[in-house]
């Protein structure tokens, strides 16, 4: 299975759309746990009106996202404290249930994972995938 991620940090929305189109995408999976953004174009409906305009699917999983304290762990480059509590946030029975969710939509359509950080590796999206999808194909997407 192949699956993509992007981040939105220093894009505009359709510097975003745009990338996506090009690597074939037709599903957008936020996995922000407050899909809101003072970036313009980034916030939860906004973004789905003009993904829809392009005929790419949204769907948010608000369980899959990052809780405050793990944020600030990202902020302040502590990747393994990250690490530590987005373990346990993958344990919630909502997140578990959206997991799966996630890995029968991405069998389905090619998908990617939206999140903030321009850089995977900072970001949880990629331990997600490290642990629901480990054997996946994974494609790091850069919009602009």
């Amino acid at each position: 299975m192949q699956i993509f991620t992007i981040g939105y940090e220093g894009a505009t929305q359709a510097e975003l759309v745009a990338t996506l189109h090009v690597a074939g995408v037709r599903l957008l999976v936020d996995v922000r746990a407050v899909p809101l953004s003072r970036r313009p174009g980034f916030s939860k409906n906004i973004l789905a009106a003009g993904l829809r305009e392009a005929g790419i699917a949204y769907v948010g999983l608000k369980a899959l996202g990052t809780p405050a304290e793990g944020r600030a762990a990202a902020r302040k480059g502590q990747h393994a404290r990250l690490a530590d509590i987005y373990a346990r946030q993958l344990d919630l029975p909502e997140a578990i249930v959206q997991a799966e969710q996630l890995k029968a939509m991405a069998a389905e359509t090619p998908a990617a994972l939206l999140c903030f950080e321009r850089d995977p590796s900072g970001c949880h999206r990629s331990l997600l995938l490290d642990t629901i999808l480990p054997d996946a194909d994974r494609v790091d997407l850069f919009p602009g």
